[in-house]
């Protein structure tokens, strides 16, 4: 009959040290973050869209209706809440927060009206149906509907529980940084 050996695992040596090491992975991770937000990617960990790398496209023209575009959000009222009660992540727009994934359902000029969802010019736009409470069963106050002011878009997503424009009205369009345009994604 044989015997097998069973090796033992190495035995890390006295002295090596092992935090230097875990410093210096994290570091550099960092700095791929880092470098990778100056090339124009962003990490998506909301489920308004698929959850992975994104990178904003530079456009070279308005956007405009069916765009999907990275949005910083404008600092109102509304989106102070947002962020106060956790739907916006933090980030590098103004006021601290991270840029949105958004489709533009509407443009300057174009009339939004709110029930229970949304409809553009009269023509009711899909998975747009309000929540009237949130996940931790606070209440949601919708927009008022009315015309889209000039300079100014109007955003949705299709995810159920996304905080859009249904909530917080139109945006500046000075806000888009560019189109959303899906580099390694998962989900939805």
């Amino acid at each position: 009959m044989k015997m097998r050996v069973i090796e033992k695992a190495p035995e890390r040596r006295p002295g090596t040290p092992l935090l230097p090491a875990i410093a210096a992975v994290t570091v550099a991770l960092l700095c791929v973050v880092v470098i990778a937000g100056f090339g124009g990617y962003r990490i998506n960990l909301t489920p308004s869209e698929p959850l992975g790398l994104w990178r904003i496209v530079k456009l070279d023209r308005a956007a405009g209706i069916g765009d999907l575009v990275f949005i910083c959000p404008p600092q109102t009222a509304a989106t102070q809440e947002a962020r106060s009660r956790g739907y916006l992540r933090s980030g590098l727009c103004r006021g601290g927060v991270a840029p949105l994934i958004k489709t533009i359902i509407a443009v300057a000029g174009q009339r939004v009206a709110i029930g229970i969802g949304v409809s553009v010019d009269g023509y009711p736009v899909a998975h747009s149906a309000l929540q009237h409470r949130d996940g931790e069963g606070r209440p949601m106050t919708p927009f008022g509907g009315g015309i889209v002011p000039a300079g100014s878009v109007f955003l949705h997503s299709a995810f159920g529980s996304s905080y859009d424009s249904r909530y917080f009205g139109p945006v500046p369009a000075s806000g888009v940084l560019g189109l959303a345009q899906q580099v390694l994604t998962y989900g939805s």
